[in-house]
């Protein structure tokens, strides 16, 4: 069955097991088209990113690719002048098992940071990949990305006659800043290069780019963009919507799958004086540890909220903060109000998803951010990471 990266026509994906994991899971995914295709991309602007990313960069600045490889279980970051040359062999290893040029490959890594890649497993890996290339691998490609996620991630929507289909990993290491994760988002729908660009930001925005889990942003973050073209022209503003709608679908799943969590919240922030006043102090709220306890504990302690709002940097009246989960009023004008139905609270505040609305004056800024609880099985699981 196509799903996922492979549920548009013109894409084969496969995954295959390399032996970099040493759970021996999958650990290598190929995503591919027939022929070089109109492609996007978005990229951690991390100052630490790793050398896949500059080497993804370059690729796609001509706005076109053939095939996104990832590989999962090492980041390859941290890892200077040889992962540079890791991640280019990488590119030309899988154009040479696709008969594609070196350029039109898409490289990502994600796993342990500081770790040199085992490049002969990771060739070894490649070529099985490629051999395995099938247009209903995109189950198997999504299970070979993964790390600490609990299981693979696929969303696909249709868009009159064309289709969008996708599929990412991530569950910890979760700040959007641009791109996030790592995505691979396909259509059949006929772009042009600018399109895609156009389309892609446009939904990373309105998608990861509006989501947290425990706001630590990773190196290796990307998300990218093939248009095969199989399905011919298209209506632009319907494949927008589209994609939108499966970056939506894969972000909430790497919320919801956020390592440890419980619950989750959608923290809906207004009045500020500017969006990004309100971005700011959303991202506060959502990625404030005592709060994110709270949120885990279904607790509707609003004087959390009220603590990362002082502390988030723009300006904020104390009495003009009011607060309400669930529809039900907490605070009003910085101060308590009475809650006739404590039952009712305490439901709303332990539901799977959390509706929280934050107003902080009538200013004309406004945000919307997804975020994660923070449970002791998070803790326990980044202690051990690396051993």
């Amino acid at each position: 069955m196509a799903v996922g990266a492979t549920y548009p026509r013109g894409f084969r994906a496969a995954g295959a097991t390399a032996g970099i994991k040493a759970s021996g899971r999958p650990d290598i995914a190929l995503v591919a088209a027939e022929r070089p295709v109109p492609a996007a991309a978005v990229f951690a602007r991390s100052r630490t990113a790793a050398p896949p990313i500059a080497v993804s960069r370059r690729a796609i600045a001509d706005g076109q690719a053939q095939a996104v490889l990832v590989q999962s279980g090492n980041a390859n970051a941290a890892t200077g002048a040889r992962g540079v040359a890791d991640a280019e062999r990488m590119a030309r290893t899988a154009a040479q098992a696709i008969g594609a040029a070196a350029d039109d490959v898409l490289v990502a890594s994600t796993g342990v940071i500081g770790v040199p890649l085992p490049m002969d497993l990771v060739v070894a890996g490649i070529d099985v990949a490629a051999a395995a290339l099938a247009p209903d691998g995109g189950a198997h490609a999504a299970e070979a990305i993964l790390t600490t996620d609990r299981g693979p991630k696929t969303a696909q929507r249709d868009a009159g006659a064309a289709r969008v289909g996708g599929m990412a990993k991530g569950a910890g290491m979760i700040r959007p800043d641009l791109g996030t994760m790592i995505a691979v988002v396909t259509t059949d729908a006929q772009l042009a290069p600018e399109q895609a660009d156009r389309i892609l930001r446009e939904a990373v925005d309105r998608t990861f780019n509006r989501i947290t889990v425990d706001g630590c942003a990773s190196t290796s973050d990307m998300v990218a963009l093939l248009a095969s073209g199989d399905a011919g022209p298209a209506d632009e503003a319907a494949v927008a919507e589209a994609v939108a709608g499966v970056c939506e679908d894969l972000a909430l799943m790497i919320v919801r799958d956020g390592e440890g969590a419980r619950r989750i919240a959608h923290w809906r922030l207004s009045g500020a004086a500017t969006d990004a006043d309100a971005r700011t102090l959303a991202y506060a709220v959502a990625e404030g540890q005592l709060v994110r306890c709270a949120l885990h504990g279904g607790d509707p302690n609003w004087g959390r909220i009220v603590a990362a709002l002082g502390a988030a940097g723009p300006a904020v009246d104390p009495d003009r903060i009011s607060i309400a989960i669930g529809g039900i009023e907490l605070c009003r004008d910085g101060v308590a109000v009475e809650v006739a139905d404590a039952a009712a609270l305490d439901r709303a505040a332990a539901l799977d998803v959390v509706e929280a609305d934050i107003a902080v004056g009538d200013g004309p800024g406004a945000w919307a951010v997804w975020g994660s609880d923070l449970s002791g099985a998070y803790v326990e699981l980044n202690a051990e990471y690396t051993s």
